[in-house]
């Protein structure tokens, strides 16, 4: 008797920690998808030109590291680097997330990828970039927000002009 229950308990804890690991790592793959539909999402939204939308994915003490400017340390910051840039004129902009992992604690994330962005000149000359981007994200109370987010292209730096 003593046998059968030992064995039996045996069993249950067995399939309780097969079934917590089956959890934990559901709910990693549930993260991850979960990151790489705010991602897009957030592409779309700046594809579309909607400042406020796009400014949404960013918890409240973000940080944006813009290519050769100063790390962007408030929300009105931010809105500024964005507002600028969705006011491009012809802008076409998108990205495309290649990877993301997910902290075995299930609150912190990281995305990188690649994107393009497509504006005019002064000349209305079409002027193309394509890089790549980081994104550091954070889970609060179920919902993520990227923390941290920098870009920078894969064009080699221009040279400087010459003065006439």
């Amino acid at each position: 008797m003593k046998t059968k229950r030992l064995v039996l308990f045996s069993c249950v804890t067995l399939v309780s920690f097969a079934t917590a690991g089956s959890v934990a790592a559901g709910e990693a793959k549930s993260d991850e998808q979960a990151l790489r539909d705010n991602d897009a999402n957030w592409s779309k939204a700046a594809a579309a030109k909607d400042l406020d939308r796009a400014l949404s994915f960013y918890a409240e003490n973000a940080k944006m590291l813009p290519p050769n400017a100063p790390i962007a340390t408030t929300k009105e910051a931010i809105r500024k680097i964005w507002k600028e840039l969705l006011e491009s004129p012809g802008l076409v902009i998108s990205w495309k997330t290649n990877q993301v992992q997910v902290a075995k604690s299930g609150d912190m994330g990281v995305v990188t990828g690649t994107y393009e962005v497509t504006t005019k000149d002064d000349g209305a000359e079409a002027v193309h970039d394509h890089g790549k981007y980081l994104e550091v994200w954070e889970k609060t109370n179920g919902i993520w927000n990227c923390t941290m987010d920098i870009n920078n292209s894969d064009l080699p730096e221009s040279a400087p002009s010459e003065k006439e």
